[in-house]
C-alpha cells in the first residue's frame, strides 16, 4: 500500500473490525496520522475537463503535454501535474500501436543544421483509398525548422515529376544546399542526377538499409501516417490531397513541436527572419555538416548513370 487513499481504508478496516484505536491502526500500517485527518480540497475543474475532453477528441493522436500548450493558449492557467490527473480521470491514454523489433546498436548523433534551407530531406509514403487503389506522397521536410515543405499526392511520382515539383518549390522559397533521401528509383533517376547537377545542389544518399541516416523525414513520416493517414478514409484523391494540404497548414502553425521548446515550425521559423535577407554567398561559405558516413567506395555510385545515360 502506497497511495494514501488505501492507507486510510486499512486503518478503517482496523478499527472498525478488529477494535484498534486509530493511533495503533497507524503505527501497524505506517500511515502518519495526519493523513488520516488530511481532506482533499479539489476543484471541481468542469469547464478545463470539458476543454480537455474536446482537444482530445479532435486530436486523437496528441498526448497530454501537447494538449496543454493547447490549453496555455487559450489561457488556461494549469499546472501540468493536476492537467495529467485530469487527463488520467478522463481515460484519454494514446493507445500505442505495437512496432517492430529493432536492433540495437552504436549510433552517432545526427548534427543539426543551423540555418533554414541548408538541409532538406525526402522520402515518400503510401497509402490506399477506400477503393483499394494506391497513391503515394512525397514529402519535404527542411530539418532546420521542421516545417513541412510540401506533401505531394498522386497515384504515380516519377523522377522526372520529383524534379518538376522541386523546380516549383525552389522558386517559392529557395534553393537548399544539401538535399537527403534514400537510394529509390525516384531520387536515382536520370532526371533528377541531371536536375541537381544543373541546380548545383549537393544531393546525398543514405546507404541502404539504414533510414536513421534520414531521421528528420522519418520522424515527421511517421506522425504524418499516426495523425492522419492511419486516422482518416480517402474516398477520392482529390480529397486526399485537400485533408493533406489542411494537415500541413495544421502542422506548420498550430501543432506544437517539442523538439523546438513546444513552438510551432512557423513560429520558430520566424527566429530566422534577419538571416534569411543574407545573400546566397554568404550562406554557402559555412560547409554544411555532414549527415552521415558516406557510403563504401569502389561500387557503382548512383550518379554515374548521368553520364552513362
Amino acid at each position: 500500500m502506497v497511495a494514501p487513499a488505501a492507507k486510510r481504508q486499512a486503518v478503517a478496516h482496523l478499527v472498525e473490525d478488529h477494535g484498534m484505536s486509530e493511533r495503533r491502526a497507524c503505527r501497524v500500517i505506517g500511515c502518519c496520522r495526519m493523513t488520516m485527518r488530511y481532506e482533499a480540497v479539489r476543484q471541481g475543474d468542469p469547464v478545463l475537463r470539458e476543454r480537455l475532453k474536446e482537444l482530445a477528441k479532435v486530436r486523437r493522436r496528441f498526448g497530454d503535454r501537447r494538449l496543454h500548450v493547447f490549453l496555455r493558449r487559450e489561457g488556461h492557467e494549469v499546472n501540468h501535474k493536476r492537467l495529467f490527473r485530469i487527463y488520467c480521470e478522463e481515460r484519454l491514454h494514446v493507445r500505442r500501436r505495437g512496432g517492430r523489433k529493432r536492433a540495437m546498436g552504436t549510433r552517432a548523433p545526427m548534427v543539426l543544421p543551423m540555418m533554414p534551407n541548408q538541409r532538406w530531406s525526402l522520402d515518400f509514403v503510401s497509402d490506399q483509398l477506400t477503393d483499394g487503389r494506391r497513391f503515394r506522397i512525397m514529402t519535404v521536410v527542411d530539418d532546420c525548422t521542421r516545417e513541412c515543405l510540401a506533401l505531394i499526392a498522386d497515384t504515380s511520382l516519377s523522377g522526372a515529376r520529383v524534379a518538376r515539383e522541386l523546380a516549383t518549390l525552389f522558386g517559392a522559397r529557395g534553393k537548399p544546399q544539401t538535399m537527403v533521401s534514400d537510394n529509390g528509383t525516384e531520387f536515382t533517376s536520370n532526371a533528377i542526377l541531371t536536375f541537381a547537377d544543373d541546380c548545383k545542389i549537393d544531393w546525398h544518399y543514405i546507404a541502404p538499409g539504414k533510414p536513421t541516416q534520414n531521421a528528420f523525414i522519418e520522424s515527421f513520416n511517421g506522425r504524418l501516417r499516426d495523425e492522419l493517414l492511419n486516422e482518416t478514409l480517402f474516398p477520392s484523391l482529390h480529397h486526399a490531397r485537400v485533408t493533406l494540404a489542411a494537415w500541413r497548414t495544421d502542422y506548420n502553425s498550430e501543432r506544437p513541436h517539442s523538439r523546438l521548446g513546444w513552438q510551432t515550425p512557423a513560429e520558430f521559423a520566424q527566429t530566422f527572419a534577419p538571416q534569411r535577407g543574407l545573400t546566397l554567398r554568404n550562406q554557402q561559405s559555412s560547409a554544411p555538416a555532414p549527415v552521415a558516413q558516406p557510403a563504401q567506395m569502389g561500387k557503382t555510385q548512383p550518379r554515374s548513370l548521368a553520364h552513362t545515360g
